[in-house]
């Protein structure tokens, strides 16, 4: 199997297409390579996310505690204390990076497995192979990766964090100055290097999904050649669906994001988790659009090749048990022809099965499992915030309660 580096400067064989990453590639990943932080495999977990914390958290707690800001001062929000950054650089950030391994293995043999079922017509193939490299193209963009740097800093730092996610209280790295604040040593670290290397990697996670999106866009408008009867009742494209779980760490990293954000309003300015409802809903609902919406584009195919398949097999259906009606009902038997182990019967149950098959094929590539899997993800680093309204005893017999 070839990688992803040559694939848009060169045409791939069909029995051997490339691996389907969106994570292979881009200027990213090219200074991790080159800083021996990455191979070719994407392999390294460990380094990278021991490097990238050496970067954004480490230099926080030194200059926390040179400002004396570690665990008292005059802040009301210390250091070691400060909940959110310490789940967003040591729990969300690393999570991050590990679901690029993930979501990079488990796409892996995605081409292949378009081809080897024989999904895509001869004549689409020149189509799916253009989707295929303008996916690789964008994922190494270095324009893309620019625009999303100046995105960071323009908006996700001057913007949404001073204004929306700041604490407004004497924290380690501000303190309020009227109708602003002013940042401490620490403070300008967090502010200009660790949150815009964190909103950065979970920016590129929302172009990978765009990506992501935008190539099942591109195949969508071709014209599949499904099979109304495979018994994945999805046509042949079950493998699809089977992608939703890649993304899996991805939730888990938000909702840990979330989490810390809560905690230390929960803790440090006196809110209550039911407070947070909206936002807690809000997040779990954005997860699972994120993910499982671009999957649907796939509907009005599947819809179609069941209306196809239900009209085909209903025809065949009919001329059969006609025939079966004719013969065995109607005396139309050849003289001396048995009943009893005759192949027609069994025919005739195979038939009904091959139909019952179209008929409960399904026009929507996700089931209810998925749903739950993707919110549950979401919510498990939000469910310790719950001992802040019930004790642990009630909150397991709660959770027992639910499941069991």
């Amino acid at each position: 199997m070839k990688t992803c580096e040559t694939e848009t400067s060169q045409h791939w064989k069909l029995d051997s297409p490339p691996d389907f990453s969106l994570v292979l590639g881009g200027p990213l990943f090219q200074l991790l390579r080159r800083s021996h932080l990455s191979d070719d495999a994407l392999m390294m977990v460990r380094q990278r996310i021991l490097a990238i914390t050496l970067i954004t958290w480490l230099p926080l707690l030194l200059l926390a505690a040179m400002e004396g800001q570690l665990l008292g001062g005059n802040a009301a929000v210390p250091f070691l204390k400060d909940i959110e950054v310490h789940v967003r650089f040591l729990v969300a950030l690393p999570l991050l990076i590990v679901a690029e391994l993930v979501v990079h293995q488990r796409m892996r043999p995605l081409l292949q497995q378009f081809l080897e079922r024989k999904l895509i017509p001869e004549n689409a193939l020149p189509r799916f192979e253009a989707a295929v490299a303008s996916a690789f193209r964008l994922r190494n963009s270095v324009l893309a990766e620019m625009i999303l740097i100046a995105v960071v800093y323009g908006f996700g730092i001057l913007v949404v964090w001073r204004h929306y996610i700041a604490l407004d209280t004497a924290t380690w790295y501000a303190v309020p100055s009227g109708d602003s604040s002013q940042l401490s040593l620490a403070g300008i670290w967090f502010g200009y290097v660790s949150l815009p290397i964190f909103q950065f990697i979970l920016c590129r996670w929302y172009f990978r999904l765009f990506i992501w999106s935008r190539f099942l866009w591109q195949v969508s408008r071709i014209e599949l050649s499904l099979v109304p009867t495979h018994p994945d009742h999805l046509g042949g494209l079950s493998f699809l669906s089977g992608q939703i779980h890649a993304f899996t760490v991805l939730a888990v990293a938000h909702g840990a994001l979330l989490s810390g954000t809560l905690a230390n309003r929960i803790f440090f300015l006196g809110a209550e988790l039911m407070q947070f409802k909206f936002e807690i809903g809000s997040v779990v609902i954005f997860m699972i659009f994120l993910i499982l919406a671009p999957l649907l584009m796939f509907g009005p195919q599947l819809a179609r090749a069941k209306r196809k398949g239900s009209r085909e097999y209903g025809v065949l259906a009919e001329r059969y048990v006609r025939q079966f009606d004719e013969k065995w009902l109607r005396g139309g038997a050849p003289a001396g022809e048995q009943l009893l182990g005759s192949s027609d019967i069994q025919s005739l149950a195979d038939l009904g099965n091959s139909f019952s098959v179209v008929t409960s094929m399904r026009i929507v590539p996700l089931k209810r499992d998925d749903i739950i899997r993707l919110a549950a993800a979401t919510l498990l680093p939000i469910v310790p915030l719950a001992l802040t309204m019930m004790s642990l005893e009630d909150l397991l017999k709660t959770l027992f309660g639910v499941l069991f």
